[in-house]
């Protein structure tokens, strides 16, 4: 997949960091729409978007997560893939994480699988085949969550017993998640790579002053990239980024410097 075109995620603010961290942080509908349009003008096909409550907490409340999108849509139109959170962050069940998809009906979205399948039980493989294979059937592109050598090798198997739909995934590997420092590696990658089975699309994202780092490497091995202030607030010199459009323009032109082509929103959902 190294000559292909790359689809480029921007991440604006995730579920935790406040505009106290950069002021460029959205964390109201307008702002969230406003950022991720001069993201899509640097090279963003996808936003993977976090809607905020009027405290600026992270939500998965449906009403407040329909306003961030609706606002993206007015001012992109199609322009852009919008990709549903369901992270939990400690305070969401898996009920709540699927009473949001299932009533929005969004685009796309992101599922870490440790969350909504938590165990190998009956039951919560039930549960979360029977919400996958709705999310297939009704065309939303799915991307799995994966954060280690065994979480690709768990998906692998979810996969081969059915609990997964067979096809049109989209990978997300999370580099350094369980460092000491939540600082990532491109090194950290590797074993990732090397427990995947087959042909599965697959990105990167990664945290801190390495993202830059980890983003090329993914762009040389072949994979798409997700960057943005959920994860990294720092350009490739090591000073504060002056907005998540950087940061996609770092990966843009990492990826044309390999001639590797920039995906559209529209190319990238002819993929799926």
């Amino acid at each position: 997949m190294t000559n292909t075109a790359v689809a480029l995620i921007v991440a604006p603010n995730g579920a935790r960091r406040m505009p106290s961290d950069h002021p460029r942080l959205p964390i109201t509908p307008e702002t969230a729409a406003l950022e991720t349009r001069a993201a899509v003008s640097a090279g963003a096909a996808i936003v993977h978007l976090h809607a905020r409550d009027p405290a600026g907490k992270h939500t998965l409340d449906p009403a407040i997560n329909r306003v961030f999108m609706d606002a993206v849509r007015r001012e992109l139109n199609n322009d852009v893939v919008i990709q549903l959170t369901t992270e939990a962050v400690g305070q969401f069940s898996p009920e709540q994480q699927i009473q949001l998809i299932q009533e929005l009906k969004p685009e796309a979205a992101s599922f870490a699988i440790q969350e909504l399948i938590p165990s190998d039980s009956i039951a919560d493989k039930q549960r979360g085949g029977a919400f996958f294979d709705w999310v297939h059937n009704q065309g939303i592109i799915a991307q799995y969550i994966l954060y280690s050598a065994d979480d690709v090798s768990r998906y692998h198997q979810l996969k081969a017993e059915g609990v997964l739909p067979k096809d049109k995934h989209h990978l997300l590997f999370v580099l350094g998640r369980y460092s000491k420092t939540q600082q990532s590696e491109p090194t950290d990658l590797l074993p990732m790579l090397s427990a995947l089975q087959d042909e599965t699309r697959w990105a990167v994202c990664a945290f801190g002053q390495q993202e830059h780092r980890c983003a090329a490497t993914a762009i040389a091995l072949g994979g798409d990239v997700r960057v943005g202030f959920e994860n990294n607030l720092h350009d490739m010199n090591g000073d504060q980024a002056a907005s998540n459009a950087t940061l996609i323009q770092q990966a843009a032109s990492i990826a044309t410097s390999m001639a590797r082509p920039i995906l559209t929103a529209e190319a990238f959902r002819q993929l799926f």
